[in-house]
């Protein structure tokens, strides 16, 4: 093994003890632990976002990512798992998976919903064995850091992203090249 290569494996062997240890579990077993975290992270959206009432009440299914972690040092990447809700209905469990290159380091923890608006999108979803998020996803932001602007969106596009945290919606955040796999908890 050349010195380079030996660097790479131990920046990425870090990269993915630092993902481990920021402990979003994933070691946790059961769907009755996913279902509850969802339920939670919706909670927290409409409470502190009540704008976001608008997208689920136009959308035919969410998507929720309740707690991803994402860890990097030069190669990073991030982890999730959530639950597909149609109906306010739990209809299937997914992981959400990226990596990453580049600039970086250090850990941040965040959620995200994925609101789709049409059945089309939630039928391409579903009907994907991996379904990675494209440039194609619009993201709903905070207007005048009040209200949730959804009105122009949730006619433009098929999939809407909300992407927050324990900082509050994180601005100019963006889920792309995330890959979704749907997991048996």
């Amino acid at each position: 093994m050349t010195q380079i290569q030996r660097r790479s494996f131990m920046i990425g062997l870090g990269s993915a003890g630092l993902l481990t240890a920021c402990g979003n579990g994933m070691t946790s077993n059961g769907a009755a632990v996913i279902d509850a975290r969802v339920d939670r992270t919706l909670n927290e959206l409409y409470s502190s976002y009540p704008g976001t009432s608008t997208l689920r009440d136009k959308s035919v299914a969410q998507l929720v990512m309740p707690l991803v972690t994402e860890a990097g040092f030069g190669i990073g990447g991030s982890y999730g798992r959530g639950a597909l809700r149609v109906g306010g209905a739990t209809v299937d469990y997914y992981s959400a998976a990226q990596a990453s290159i580049g600039i970086q380091i250090g850990a941040q923890q965040y959620a995200h919903v994925l609101f789709f608006m049409t059945q089309q999108a939630l039928q391409d979803f579903r009907n994907s064995p991996g379904w990675a998020a494209g440039a194609d996803i619009e993201y709903a932001i905070v207007n005048r850091g009040e209200e949730m602007s959804a009105e122009t969106t949730t006619q433009l596009s098929p999939v809407i992203g909300v992407v927050f945290g324990q900082a509050g919606l994180r601005a100019g955040a963006t889920i792309e090249g995330t890959k979704y796999t749907r997991i048996i908890p």
